[in-house]
């Protein structure tokens, strides 16, 4: 995929898009707040705070190159404007803020060890060699295409989102001379569906496995991830044939090294055990210290005798995960009570605003609100984001790859497949399972892991109260 075809599309098309849809996830929050007295700030019925996270996230979709600066600049306005106008839920002025971060800390600092982790866990998994026989495996015409997209699904449920898109990118880049934007918009899905069923495979089911969500609960997204991969899999593997057939380039003298599968295998056993362990025997130290953060560094550090990290990785991942967790913090002090309540149209709208707003604060948002189906949620937000190339960070790392995908509507024209897939997906899921937040609680519905609150923990881990 050495070279993408594209079109040049006006600036002013770009921004029309996604105004229209800061439109509609402004005009969402408005329902939500009319008719209801408030002391809150707001404009036009919508409360400031949102407003002004609003705007973060739109300065993020518009200026790529300038997030970290965007990001924190954010979080130091929304700080002042709680500390001087609205005051913290848990109080008002600095001792209200104190206490807030005192909440946020232990999910702050599980997001901070996890990520950085998983940054080192993902070049060993790519050092391994692993990545480099994958094309022994694959078809010689189009299906070879789709199977790739299915090893990148698969890698991604047990390998960060971004690696295993990246991964793709280079395999793909391997096998085919010349690359197709659908192909590419294909590739993103695929590892965005991927890890949207597996609590360590993107960092919003991450985020969710660390508030207490059950993993079974976020795993029941694999029904819509694989109708996802199929309807979206296929025409992007047709489509790439058509344009340029791959070529199957048999690796010579790669050997595998089982040493940093199993330094992979290992800190993912740990961290899963960690979660397990701490939250069925010693739940209520769950909310005082980052166990499964440490877990994933305790695990690097003992296998370093087999393998060293590559620890050169830090400063860029820290930069990033500074990002993130400056984006989660601020969605913490959203006024979730005005949000449009938690059901399967909610979570379904979601996943379009994902597409042009990062999902990490939107699942946060979601946490923090509580009462949705986990796992409709998990899809949504997870690969919604594959719909437009900017709308999640697999995406942006493999358009940083391939600079020819930078291109929204051509994006969106190419990869016309994803959409079609996330729509028809989410609606196949609701026909297999009955939406089932909080809502649903005392039905006698077959997954009994949803009786009782509609989260197991908030997003600093304390429990929900149970049903009266």
């Amino acid at each position: 995929m050495s070279k993408l075809p594209t079109r040049r599309v006006s600036a002013g098309a770009t921004l029309n898009a996604v105004a229209g849809l800061a439109a509609l996830a402004f005009g969402t929050c408005a329902q939500a707040a009319a008719g209801a007295a408030t002391a809150i700030p707001a404009v036009a019925g919508i409360p400031v705070d949102f407003l002004l996270f609003s705007a973060i996230l739109i300065g993020i979709a518009l200026f790529h190159h300038h997030t970290l600066k965007i990001a924190l600049t954010g979080l130091a306005v929304i700080t002042l404007y709680k500390l001087f106008v609205t005051g913290f839920k848990t109080g008002p002025g600095v001792a209200g803020l104190v206490a807030h971060l005192g909440h946020e800390w232990v999910i702050l600092t599980n997001l901070l060890g996890l990520l950085l982790g998983f940054a080192l866990l993902s070049r060993h998994f790519e050092d391994s060699k692993v990545p480099a026989i994958l094309p022994r495996f694959l078809p010689n015409d189009w299906k070879g295409g789709f199977v790739l997209l299915a090893m990148i699904w698969v890698l991604s449920s047990f390998l960060d989102n971004i690696a295993a898109a990246l991964i793709g990118g280079a395999v793909a880049h391997r096998l085919s001379r010349q690359g197709t934007l659908g192909y590419l918009a294909a590739i993103v899905a695929a590892s965005n569906a991927g890890g949207s069923f597996s609590v360590v495979g993107d960092t919003t089911t991450t985020m969710m496995w660390i508030a207490g969500v059950k993993p079974l609960s976020v795993f029941e997204a694999i029904i819509a991830a694989s109708c996802a991969l199929v309807v979206f899999g296929i025409p992007a593997a047709r489509q790439q044939q058509a344009h340029s057939p791959i070529v199957m380039e048999a690796p010579e003298g790669v050997s595998v090294d089982w040493a940093r599968v199993f330094i992979v295998a290992f800190i993912l056993v740990l961290a899963i055990t960690a979660n397990v362990v701490v939250n069925t025997y010693f739940n209520a130290l769950a909310d005082g210290f980052p166990f499964i953060g440490v877990a994933v560094w305790v695990a690097l550090l003992l296998c370093v005798p087999l393998r060293q990290p590559e620890w050169s990785l830090l400063p860029d991942a820290f930069k990033g995960t500074i990002f993130l967790l400056a984006l989660v913090l601020c969605a913490s002090m959203m006024p979730v009570e005005r949000l449009p309540p938690a059901s399967w149209q909610t979570a379904f709208g979601l996943g379009f605003i994902s597409a042009v707003f990062d999902n990490i604060p939107l699942t946060a948002l979601a946490l923090k609100q509580g009462g949705y189906d986990w796992g409709f949620l998990a899809y949504a937000v997870g690969f919604g984001g594959s719909m437009i190339w900017f709308g999640s960070s697999a995406g942006v790392a493999l358009t940083n790859m391939f600079p020819e995908g930078k291109n929204a509507l051509a994006w969106i024209k190419g990869g016309w497949h994803v959409i079609v897939a996330y729509i028809i997906s989410y609606f196949f899921m609701l026909l297999v399972l009955d939406w089932q937040g909080a809502a649903g609680r005392g039905r006698g519905h077959r997954r009994h892991s949803r009786r009782g609150c509609g989260v197991a923990r908030s997003l600093s881990g304390r429990r929900c109260a149970p049903p009266g």
